[in-house]
């Protein structure tokens, strides 16, 4: 049997064009972790939140081994990591030269057959096996709705052009950024940022429009 990749299968969601294009995402499993901060802090609660999200990931990942099969469990790559961001002022486009000033939102996809018992138990075992308190992390249902993405590559603090051709696009399309709230500056990271060069590094940016 194949494993299943989201990135493959979902080209849409995942493998957009440099140029911005409109999308509607439909609803999705994530598991998310909320937090504020520079995600650069070493050991910070960006990057303590990211080791939850992976433990807790490549947990339910591993799970046909562990003798606790999911009913309806495929294999799966895990998908990448995506980000929500805002900032601490309410502002609502995202400022990079004040990291600190950040709030995000990190989740990663899961499959449908993760359930509330399937989240509960992967909580538990990241806790007796890696010793990390899982009650930051929620099974949330996200759907994000209409948007406009488009492929960003280059550094992270680089985003600003892309971010403004996309929003040139919505102008020309008589469109309306709806970035508030709920729905936030969206990221999602293709490339490890500990491999590879800085200016190949590949991030998918989306802005919800209506």
């Amino acid at each position: 049997m194949n494993t299943f990749d989201f990135k493959k299968e979902y080209k849409d969601l995942y493998v957009p064009k440099t140029s911005p294009a409109v999308i509607s995402v439909p609803a999705m499993n994530f598991i998310m972790i909320e937090g504020k901060g520079d995600p650069n802090e070493e050991d910070g609660p960006y990057q303590q939140a990211l080791q939850l999200l992976y433990g807790l990931s490549y947990t339910i990942k591993m799970s046909k081994k562990s003798g606790s099969t999911p009913k309806g469990y495929f294999d799966y790559i895990v998908p990448p990591l995506e980000g929500l961001w805002w900032m601490e002022d309410g502002g609502t486009s995202v400022d990079y030269a004040h990291k600190d000033k950040f709030c995000w939102i990190s989740m990663i996809r899961q499959p449908d057959f993760v359930t509330e018992d399937v989240f509960a138990w992967a909580c538990d075992e990241v806790k007796r096996k890696k010793q990390l308190e899982a009650s930051s992390a929620k099974l949330i249902s996200f759907e994000e709705g209409i948007c406009v993405q488009c492929m960003h590559i280059g550094a992270y603090d680089d985003e600003t052009a892309t971010v403004a051709k996309i929003e040139e696009f919505i102008q020309e399309q008589q469109l309306k950024n709806d970035i508030g709230t709920i729905r936030r500056h969206h990221e999602i990271y293709l490339s490890d940022p500990r491999k590879g060069k800085t200016e190949n590094r590949k991030t998918v940016l989306r802005i919800p429009v209506k």
